[in-house]
């Protein structure tokens, strides 16, 4: 079963097509599941949208489910679109992110930390004259966050959890190994899979996320696995996909997942 549940599309403000256009190049790869998962809008916010450039507008997010549900009945037996989205989790918000999301029958939501200390993880700026002891500090509050989406129970999925080293390679290396060992027993025990994501290579640090050596020790801890283009063009949907397969399978994993009306599908890798 080939699958790829990170997608986006015109709406977020920084992607390249449509929905439909998607659906179309998964089937041109290969896929049999392709997850449509674009960002949520600033539900906390004031403003109709607060970002034009990274998340939809409130308003649209019914004409999105609306959207990606017509296109799963017309491509019914050629290929299993499944409704997703990807959520930020804003700690103070998450009860209002919950409520809001309930609304709407999501096959699967992902969450993911995309700021810390109302910064976001990609800004390059953000390091800037920060010494080890700071820089320490930043990184563990990045896993404190991931750790508690974990426990909010509003996820099946995570985020490109080490996503934070896109834009500054050096993140990889600041110590952290007991925060991140944390937030990988408490993913593990709250049954919430962490995605590879392949985006990686489009930003500074290439490659993808999460590290191998976070990958083993999510084999440790019990975590689930699925997989992720995070496509922002029609270009790049399963790009990947078979690399992370085999290198999953070098690391000890024999199966990952993907979530239909949320519930768990493993697949054999």
């Amino acid at each position: 079963m080939n699958f790829d549940l990170h997608t986006h599309h015109f709406r977020c403000g920084h992607a390249d097509g449509s929905i439909r256009d998607y659906i179309e190049a998964g089937m041109a790869a290969g896929l049999e599941v392709i997850g449509i998962s674009d960002h949520t809008p600033y539900f906390a916010s004031p403003e109709e949208q607060a970002f034009p450039h990274i998340a939809m507008a409130k308003a649209e997010l019914a004409h999105y489910v609306d959207e990606v549900l017509s296109l799963k009945r017309e491509y019914a037996g050629r290929i299993d679109v499944l409704l997703g989205i990807e959520s930020d989790y804003f700690e103070p918000h998450a009860g209002l992110y919950r409520d809001t999301l309930a609304a709407y029958p999501f096959d699967y939501i992902i969450g993911s930390v995309h700021s810390v200390d109302e910064v976001s993880i990609f800004n390059k700026g953000r390091w800037k004259g920060l010494g080890p002891q700071e820089k320490q500090r930043v990184k563990a509050e990045y896993y404190r966050l991931i750790t508690q989406s974990a426990r909010s129970g509003m996820f099946q999925i995570l985020g490109h959890i080490d996503a934070m080293k896109g834009n500054f390679p050096a993140f990889a290396e600041i110590p952290a190994a007991a925060e991140v060992d944390e937030a990988l027993r408490v993913i593990g025990e709250c049954g919430v899979a962490i995605e590879i994501n392949t985006s990686g290579g489009t930003k500074l640090c290439g490659g993808w996320y999460p590290s191998d050596d976070i990958l083993e020790r999510a084999l440790h801890y019990g975590v689930d696995v699925t997989f992720g283009s995070d496509a922002h063009k029609p270009s790049r949907v399963a790009d990947q996909r078979e690399a992370v397969a085999a290198r999953l399978k070098e690391i000890g994993f024999t199966h990952w997942v993907y979530y239909k009306q949320q519930e768990k599908q493993t697949v054999a890798i």
